[in-house]
């Protein structure tokens, strides 16, 4: 017999609060527990990356680009994001030399550099990741070149393997900030 059936629905109301309560409770527990390190994952062309998240501000749907003349071809243009103009980057051109196909998935990760913010277009998000110490200790090093200087380690969280990119690393590049052609 179901064990709600003698309960009130006010009492059953009651009683799946106190378990979503309890279970909320728990993953922040899980959330901050040392060893634990958060990220947002998000793919570029073929390669799987993740992020930390304190360095991505905000994730957009890509909205209308102004061009900008005698720019690099990865710079596509400026967007107006609530009254800021920032620049908009196809991080697929700049790492690899391929142009990104916008579709329904494709986003732009926020990112602040110097005294402003830059956005990225990125093929898909797709969302929080956590890796813990043993997927960290586990890690391999990253053995493409192009990305040499932005990943360290690539990881296997689940059944995708992600590139641990710094975006720090990649707003201080000399060749990133050079964006005129």
């Amino acid at each position: 017999m179901n064990e709600t059936a003698h309960l009130s629905p006010f009492e059953i109301l009651a009683r799946y609060e106190r378990l979503s309560l309890a279970h909320a409770s728990d993953v922040q527990e899980r959330m901050d527990a040392p060893g634990l390190w958060r990220g947002i994952g998000y793919r570029v062309g073929s390669r799987l990356f993740v992020s930390g998240i304190e360095e991505i501000n905000e994730l957009l749907a890509v909205p209308a680009l102004a061009q900008v003349p005698g720019t690099q071809p990865w710079l596509l243009g400026i967007a107006n994001v609530r009254g800021n103009l920032v620049p908009v980057i196809d991080l697929a051109r700049f790492l690899f030399g391929e142009r990104t196909q916008p579709t329904e998935r494709t986003r732009l990760l926020v990112v602040r550099q110097g005294g402003g913010s830059v956005a990225l277009m990125v093929d898909e998000v797709f969302g929080q990741r956590t890796v813990d110490e043993t997927q960290r200790q586990a890690a391999q090093p990253e053995d493409d070149p192009r990305l040499l200087r932005f990943v360290e380690q690539r990881v296997d969280v689940g059944e995708q393997r992600l590139a641990l990119f710094s975006m720090g690393r990649l707003v201080r590049a000399p060749d990133f900030r050079q964006a005129a052609a």
